[in-house]
């Protein structure tokens, strides 16, 4: 025979895990998706849109932290799926600034997240190099190069494994792209 005081304490404890993880859910794929369109925005030269959404995720997650706790929250895939896009977007924003590439400040963020946000940086610094291509601006492009080979110098003493090795390997080939695409500018001028 089973406790059925127990059996209600656990159905009132799933219940009540639930509804948070359903409204974890529901905040992350807002913040990932807000971080995607700040993304968008500075590939198009917006930067104080980008800001503007940047500063309204930071608040976002700093809601969630309050609310759930660091420890809840860093349980549920879509809140690391978009604090990691979030990271990004940001780092993104530190670069086309010409900031330097450092810790974000408000938020307690986890290594994983950093990492997969530099690594996916990459990705969004070619679309940036490509775009400056595009325009005329060479010497951009060869300023973007540079920055991904100074990102990818710290990335090497890593030794990354799962998901973030994936990411790793990736980034290795957003700067061939980059290399590449410097190669071919040298070739025509």
């Amino acid at each position: 025979m089973i406790s059925k005081t127990f059996v209600a304490q656990l159905k009132k404890d799933y219940r009540a895990s639930e509804s948070e993880r359903r409204q974890i859910i529901s905040l992350s794929n807002n913040v990932l998706f807000h971080s995607k369109k700040a993304i968008f925005a500075l590939h198009r030269g917006d930067v104080k849109t980008a800001d503007e959404k940047l500063l309204e995720m930071e608040n976002e997650l700093l809601n969630l932290e309050k609310k759930f706790s660091i420890k809840r929250i860093e349980e549920e895939g879509a809140y690391r799926a978009a604090v990691e896009e979030y990271a990004e977007a940001k780092l993104l924003s530190f670069a086309i600034k010409g900031e330097k590439i450092d810790k974000i400040k408000k938020l307690k963020l986890s290594t994983d997240a950093y990492l997969g946000g530099i690594c996916d940086l990459l990705g969004e610094l070619v679309r940036v190099a490509t775009n400056q291509a595009a325009e005329g601006n060479f010497q951009s492009v060869a300023k973007t190069k540079e920055l991904a080979e100074s990102i990818m110098d710290q990335l090497i003493d890593f030794d990354m494994t799962g998901y973030l090795r994936t990411k790793y390997d990736q980034a290795r080939g957003h700067l061939r792209k980059l290399e590449q695409m410097a190669y071919e500018i040298k070739l025509r001028a």
